[in-house]
Parts: C-alpha cells; structure tokens; sequence
C-alpha cells in the first residue's frame, strides 16, 4: 500500500488559511504545519488519482491491488510493463472470455510470439435436467506458440495461465515452437 514521504509541500497550508490573529501565533503555526506535513500526502494522492486508476501510469505498488479490482491475477516473475499491458487489458479480456481469439490475445500477451489456437468446437446440452451429455470426446484447446527463444517462455507459468482462461473441464495442450 502507499506510504507517506515526509517533506512533500501541501497545495493547501492550513496556517495560511486561518484567521489573521492566528498568522503571528507560533504556536497555532507550528501546530497546523505539523498536520500540513500529515495532510500533504493525502491531497496529492487524491490530486493525482485518476493516474492511479490508469494500470500505464499507476505506482509499480499499487498495480497488484488494482488487478485484483479486474481480477486478473499478476505473476510477480512478469515484468513491469508485461504486467501493465495485462492490466489494462483485463477487461477486454474477461469480455471475450470463453472465445479463442481472446485466449490467443491473452498468451500473445503474455508471450510477444505468435499464437494460434484451435479447440474442438464443441457444445453439447441434453433436454432432460440431470441427463448425460451426448458424445464421448471430451472438449480440448490447443495453442501454439512461436517466439524468437522459446527458452525466454516459462512454459509451466503460461500452461497455468491458459488452463486459468479456459472452462475447468477442456483438457489444454501447449506447444511453445521457435519462429
């Protein structure tokens, strides 16, 4: 979370704004500098807080808690502007969610490579409540990936990363080739 700096100049000195019999008072100055200093942070946060709103522009702290307001997880070993872009994306993202171009965004993302998905295809229903679904193939996804360095790409993370995006019972598989 923010923490205050100490020293920061205020946009509004109490002191300043206090009848004239309190401006020679040293006392009653020393005393509102005192919650100047406490205050200072506080405005110029509030001052800037459409930029901590904005994921390019936010603190490199406050970006994990404003994932979490997406709820688009953030893997610390990312780097910052991987994680900027997935931020800023992330409602788009859950929009398209279900659909393979958004799965293919998501790992182009993720990756800077090229992406290709392909899925089954496959949408069953049964018209009694509680019947079996029709067919014997479970549905799959597959994405393939082609970078520059396939040694750069954390498979493990970004298998997580795509079974996270699908349906809990698609079965994933994951190619990672050199372009």
């Amino acid at each position: 979370m923010r923490l205050g700096l100490s020293g920061m100049p205020t946009p509004h000195p109490i002191g300043e704004r206090l009848p004239a019999v309190y401006h020679e008072d040293e006392f009653t100055q020393r005393f509102t500098s005192a919650l100047d200093e406490v205050l200072a942070p506080i405005f110029l946060t509030l001052d800037s807080f459409p930029a901590y709103l904005d994921p390019r522009l936010a603190p490199d702290d406050f970006l994990a808690w404003l994932s979490q307001w997406v709820a688009f997880p953030l893997d610390d070993a990312w780097p910052m502007e991987k994680k900027r872009e997935l931020v800023a994306n992330a409602v788009d993202l859950h929009r398209r969610r279900g659909t393979t171009e958004a799965l293919a965004w998501q790992v182009r993302l993720l990756t800077g490579g090229e992406v290709e998905v392909t899925d089954s295809g496959v949408c069953r229903w049964s018209e009694e409540s509680g019947g079996d679904v029709p067919g014997d193939e479970p549905p799959w996804v597959s994405v393939r990936v082609r970078v520059a360095d396939p040694g750069t790409v954390d498979a493990a993370r970004l298998r997580s990363a795509v079974v996270d995006a699908v349906p809990a019972h698609v079965r994933v598989s994951l190619e990672i080739e050199q372009s």
